[in-house]
């Protein structure tokens, strides 16, 4: 594993943020301008200054800046150390420019505090799995892992949260289970959400699906143009994908946080998408 990182500027932030060296995904994204172009833009469109936002699986921090930089205060977990030290350091840039606040937590998020092994990928530092057992995943073989915590959300942060973002590499589902405090209290709120069947852990994709909906909330994909969708829908779509690179990235709100939050425009492009694709 390396630490080694580099830094690329972002005007739209105000500030440079270190990427790690070696990645092959995150960092080069970053450097050509975005990172999770529409992912980005719809968490932007549902920020308010001193709202708080959850960020779980934080990597070195590219969403918990937007939301600082935006006002808001934020928790954002990231259990892998050397990755975890980036996004340290990132957060403490976009601290001393404000006018928000974000807070690290060293620790991954789960149904219930303890140990855990992580299996670091190579190459794409973002696709870090933490693993049941002792067996890596198949496409993973030969991965380096390390022991990290696990900690419930519910136990490190309290009250309304305006915008969750989840991406665990397949922990989504465990993640949600210990922070069901905080979702009972963040009535009106926007999601963001990695669907990956493949790595799913703790439960099937369809009751991952229907649990959401049960809670009140309208799911759609995190595109430039989305659309609600039913479980029916996504699980369909989803199922056409290739199964071990072919994760969906989806969208929820509720309590009246609204759905359509990018233009009239784009609400029209949604409404033709949502008529031609299955």
């Amino acid at each position: 594993m390396s630490g080694a990182t580099r830094s690329v500027p972002v005007p739209g932030l105000g500030l440079d943020l270190e990427v790690l060296a070696d990645d092959t995904i995150i960092g080069p994204s970053i450097a050509r301008g975005a990172w999770e172009e529409h992912e980005t833009t719809l968490f932007r469109a549902h920020l308010e200054p001193g709202c708080q936002v959850l960020d779980l699986g934080a990597n070195i921090g590219w969403f918990s800046v937007q939301a600082i930089r935006a006002g808001c205060e934020v928790h954002a977990f990231e259990p892998v150390p050397f990755i975890a030290d980036v996004a340290e350091r990132n957060i403490e840039r976009a601290n001393a420019l404000g006018p928000g606040r974000g807070v690290l937590h060293r620790c991954a998020a789960g149904a219930e505090p303890g140990a855990a092994t992580i299996a670091l990928a190579a190459g794409n530092r973002g696709d870090n799995r933490v693993l049941d057992g002792s067996a890596l995943p198949q496409d993973m073989d030969g991965a380096e892992s390390l022991e990290i915590r696990i900690e419930r959300v519910d136990d490190h942060v309290q009250g309304a949260t305006r915008v969750i973002k989840i991406d665990t590499q397949g922990s989504e589902w465990l993640a949600l289970r210990g922070m069901r405090r905080l979702l009972a209290a963040s009535q009106r709120c926007a999601m963001l959400l990695e669907f990956w069947p493949y790595a799913l852990r703790g439960c099937e994709p369809r009751e991952l699906l229907e649990f959401l909906a049960a809670e009140g909330f309208t799911l759609g994909k995190a595109t430039a143009a989305p659309y609600p969708m039913s479980a029916e829908r996504i699980l369909r779509q989803g199922s056409r994908r290739d199964p071990v690179r072919g994760g969906l990235d989806l969208y929820a709100v509720r309590g009246g946080a609204p759905f359509h939050v990018l233009g009239p425009k784009a609400r029209l492009r949604g409404l033709v998408r949502s008529w031609r694709e299955e």
